[in-house]
């Protein structure tokens, strides 16, 4: 089922989603274009390992809901300051350990900042009043640009630091959910999560084994429903 934009979209209010291509941004999208708005998709290229698959789940989802306003940026420079098992080929991908508080090797220094300040400039000269970003605590494992605290220091600077006729509004409608929340929401709003991709490791078939594909496979597993995607391997994770 494809969702289409309609001949009144210019009509809709207009919302930039922060698109990864993976299960909760998508998840995000969905929940954007329930509530009314106009979708412009903000995907970044930042030389983590599974960029070439992300950026095409990027489009197929992008293209499910019919979105024209897409923006597809190159802020290669994390590859170049390293720090993050995404973007160092040196740092080894940590095996999956759902139980720990400590921040993963998967963490992106200041990822989230940076990625918030270009979708801020877009969103301003498009004119969007809403800004989605489908971040998650749980999936963080301590991420500390995932806290919902942090969205609401930038929130602040946004307000600062923007033209006085601007509103846009940071809208984090995952924060809380545990994965089998995403799944579950997801699956009730008709998301297309068989399009898209979370695993750290490939670029053909999901690794299984990684910190993303665990809370990935344990959220859909929780939540009673089939994941839609093929992985090499499908360990039960508690």
């Amino acid at each position: 089922m494809i969702h289409s934009s309609t001949a009144d979209s210019r009509k809709k209010p207009l919302a930039v989603v922060l698109l990864s291509g993976g299960m909760d941004s998508t998840v995000c999208a969905a929940i954007a274009h329930a509530e009314g708005y106009e979708i412009a998709a903000l995907h970044l290229n930042y030389g983590q390992r599974t960029q070439e698959r992300e950026l095409k789940a990027f489009h197929d989802v992008a293209d499910f809901y019919g979105v024209t306003k897409r923006l597809v940026v190159d802020v290669s420079h994390f590859s170049a300051i390293g720090g993050s098992s995404l973007t160092d080929a040196a740092i080894d991908v940590s095996s999956p350990d759902l139980t720990t508080s400590a921040i993963p090797t998967s963490y992106v220094p200041f990822r989230n900042a940076n990625i918030l300040s270009i979708a801020v400039s877009w969103a301003e000269v498009l004119g969007a009043t809403a800004l989605y970003i489908g971040a998650v605590e749980e999936d963080g494992s301590g991420y500390p640009d995932c806290r919902k605290e942090f969205y609401d220091a930038f929130q602040t600077v946004i307000d600062t630091g923007t033209k006085p006729t601007t509103r846009i509004i940071i809208q984090t409608p995952v924060i809380t959910f545990a994965k089998k929340d995403i799944a579950r929401r997801g699956s009730e709003l008709d998301a297309p999560l068989h399009l898209t991709w979370s695993c750290y490791k490939s670029n053909d078939v999901a690794c299984g084994e990684c910190d993303s594909c665990a809370l990935r496979l344990r959220g859909f597993r929780q939540a009673g429903l089939e994941d839609p995607i093929l992985y090499a391997k499908r360990p039960v994770y508690e």
